[in-house]
Formats: structure tokens, C-alpha cells, sequence
């Protein structure tokens, strides 16, 4: 009944004749049901159809076929699901055969004969368990990482979180030597997130000091290493390796620029070399529109997103950019209509949108400086 009357009221909203109200029912039904209605952060009471129609009715009618239009043809969500694959595929996708090259050169094989011997396959088992992997937020989901691979990775190589104190250190360094050898420590260390859209978070330089989130991993192994000397488990060149499970196109180019970029300038880094990864990489052509280097204006791409964009201008709250300054003044931004860093992205992910997405998907104003924007996602904001 409810389902019904959102339906109802969606093609009020939109003036949909008959034959369009039919046809379109039965896509927002399916979507709604397949995905949009798991999402985590939508509030009591309400989920996608409901969310659609109080989304809509913030625009003029004449540009309501332009914001539905962007939902229908645009927008991606990933699910629940879908990440789940995407992290069960973490391991042996890109872990396993990283070390399967590693331990072929040790032993001056080919790599597809590493599991052909006895000594290839317990190399190779001594590798990965010198493999250490280390969640940066909530969203490594290291619970999911840690079910997928039960029996092969160990629990004391997998850590939710980067606030390690001393005696964990301790604990870790008395593990892997107990069954790897009295000398014994992580060669590889993972650091793994659910997404990255500009790159911009987890490594930037600002005011000549690197900041982000590999800068507060660097200090932690620093003082690590001054509070628990010759028990810190990770060896003094180990392999560092930046894996997240989405990333979009820009934020590859500019973890590869910036991270290439600290290997080279970063005189006191704790890592010998950096290997960037993601489990789903999206393509640039995912963006709304593109940002002309010439003027610093977002222009329509190949897609002839101007319509998309005009929207994000016209509904748009100012006062979004001052509560979140400090953080876009960062990486050169004046406005939030885009998002963060510009991203323009139609993205959301089950469990939060990014606010690299465009600020029409998720922001939520009280019309101090502009447009009382209402979201489409509730975005649950760290900054906020």
C-alpha cells in the first residue's frame, strides 16, 4: 500500500501520463527492490521511493524530467552484495598473485610453477603470512576480509584499525616469529579502504608537510618504533601496498603522481617501494561533465551532461562549501556543487555517499546561502 502511494505521488510529481506512469513503475519498483531500498542511511519510516518523491518536489517542474533522468540514467550504486564480491576478491585477485611473482623469482621459477613443488608451495605460504593487512576506516569492512579467507590468512595478520598501541605490537611480533623463525617480520603491509574518488584524502602535501592518511600510517610506525625498538614486526624495507576495494579513474592518476611523488621526496618514509590497487577501478567517463583547465569551469562532456550541471548550479546552498572550507580550500575548491574535489560524481555506495558525489544526490541545507537542498541519499558526514 505504501509502495503504491509513493508510486502515485512520484508521477504526480512528475506529470506522467498513463502509459509513462506503467512503464516507469515497473523500473522504480525493480530497482527499489533489487537495490536502492538496502541503503543503510536512509531514515525511519522512508526508503528510495518515498526518499524520490521529496527529492523531486524540491525542484521547478520544468527540471524534474532533468533530475530523474539523472537517477535513471546516470547514477550507480554499488550494493551490499557487490562489495562483498569485490573484497572476497581481494586475496586471491590481487594478493595471491603479487606473491606468486615474488616467490617465483626467489626461487628462479615460473610463476605458475610455484605450487608445483613442495618447497614453491611452503614459500609461498612463509610470504603470506609475512603479509600484513591493516583496515583505515569502517568501511575496509575487515570482518567481511577476514570470513573470506579464514583458513589461510591468520587472525594476527589482519588488523580493523590503525590505532595499534605497544603491546599489540609486541603481541603481533611474538606471533609471527613463533611460527615463521626467531627473526621474522612483515615484509607487506596492506593498507586497505572501501573507496577512494579523488585521492586527495589519503596522501596531499599542505604548507610543505604531507598530510592524509598514508602521513598518519608514516607516524605510527615511527612511534612504534621508538616506543617498542626490535618488537615492531615490520621490517625495516617492507613493500607497502594502497588497495581499495572502488576507485574512480582520477583518484588512480593521483595516488600514482602523489605516491611516486613521496617515494622520490619523502626523506624519512618508513616504506622501500608503494604499489597502488583497487578491486573495481570506474571510469572517468562515469563523471558529470569535466573541468575546462583553460577557465576552471566544469563543462558538458561527451555525454552532454550541461543539463546535469545547470541543475547542480541552480539548487545549490553555498553555505555547504563554508561548513566544509577548510577541507575544499585543501585541494582548490570555491564550491561544493560538485562535490568534493570537483568529483561530480553520480555515485553512491550502500552504506554512505561519498561527498565527492554531486551535492545533489546527498546534501542537506537549511538555505542559509541559496537552495534548501534535500538529500536523495542521507549522507552521514564525518565533517559535519
Amino acid at each position: 500500500m505504501i509502495n503504491s502511494l509513493a508510486l502515485n505521488l512520484i508521477a504526480d510529481v512528475m506529470d506522467w501520463e498513463n502509459d509513462t506512469a506503467t512503464r516507469e513503475y515497473a523500473w522504480l519498483q525493480l530497482m527499489s527492490a533489487v537495490k536502492y531500498d538496502g541503503y543503510s542511511d536512509f531514515r525511519a519510516g522512508v526508503r528510495f521511493l518515498e526518499s524520490l518523491v521529496t527529492w523531486l518536489k524540491q525542484f521547478e517542474p520544468d527540471d524534474r524530467e532533468v533530475a530523474y533522468a539523472l537517477v535513471k540514467r546516470r547514477l550507480v550504486y554499488i550494493s551490499s552484495s557487490e562489495m562483498q564480491r569485490v573484497i572476497e576478491n581481494f586475496v586471491p585477485e590481487i594478493v595471491t598473485p603479487y606473491l606468486r611473482k615474488v616467490v617465483a623469482a626467489e626461487l628462479n621459477i615460473a610463476p605458475y610453477m610455484v605450487w608445483g613443488s613442495q618447497k614453491g608451495a611452503k614459500t609461498f605460504s612463509s610470504r603470506l603470512r609475512k603479509c600484513l593487512f591493516i583496515g583505515l576506516s569502517d568501511g575496509s569492512r575487515i570482518d567481511v576480509l577476514r570470513r573470506a579467507n579464514a583458513g589461510s590468512l591468520s587472525q594476527e595478520q589482519i588488523l580493523p584499525m590503525m590505532n595499534i598501541d605497544p603491546e599489540k605490537w609486541k603481541g603481533l611480533s611474538k606471533d609471527i616469529r613463533k611460527e615463521e623463525g626467531k627473526d621474522a617480520r612483515f615484509e607487506d603491509v596492506f593498507l586497505i579502504d572501501d573507496f577512494t574518488a579523488s585521492g586527495t584524502t589519503f596522501i596531499r602535501m599542505v604548507d610543505n608537510e604531507w598530510k592524509g592518511k598514508l602521513a598518519k600510517f608514516e607516524k605510527m610506525v615511527k612511534d612504534a618504533k621508538d616506543s617498542v625498538g626490535e618488537s615492531l614486526p615490520i621490517a625495516d624495507d617492507y613493500n607497502l601496498h594502497i588497495h581499495h576495494y572502488v576507485s574512480t579513474f582520477q583518484a588512480r592518476k593521483t595516488l600514482l603522481e602523489r605516491v611516486n611523488d613521496a617515494e622520490q621526496n619523502w626523506s624519512d618514509k618508513t616504506f622501500k617501494s608503494a604499489v597502488i590497487t583497487e578491486g573495481t577501478l570506474l571510469p572517468n567517463t562515469l563523471k558529470i561533465g569535466s573541468i575546462n583547465p583553460n577557465t576552471s569551469e566544469m563543462v558538458a562532456g561527451d555525454l552532454d551532461d550541461g543539463p546535469i550541471l545547470e541543475l547542480c548550479k541552480k539548487y545549490y546552498d553555498h553555505g555547504l562549501f563554508q561548513r566544509l572550507e577548510i577541507h575544499c580550500r585543501e585541494v582548490g575548491q570555491d564550491t561544493m556543487q560538485y562535490g568534493y574535489a570537483n568529483c561530480a560524481l553520480p555515485l553512491v555506495l550502500e552504506h554512505n555517499t561519498p561527498n565527492n558525489a554531486l551535492s545533489l544526490l546527498w546534501a542537506e541545507t537549511d538555505n542559509a546561502n541559496g537552495h534548501n537542498m534535500r538529500p536523495l541519499f542521507h549522507r552521514r558526514d564525518r565533517h559535519g
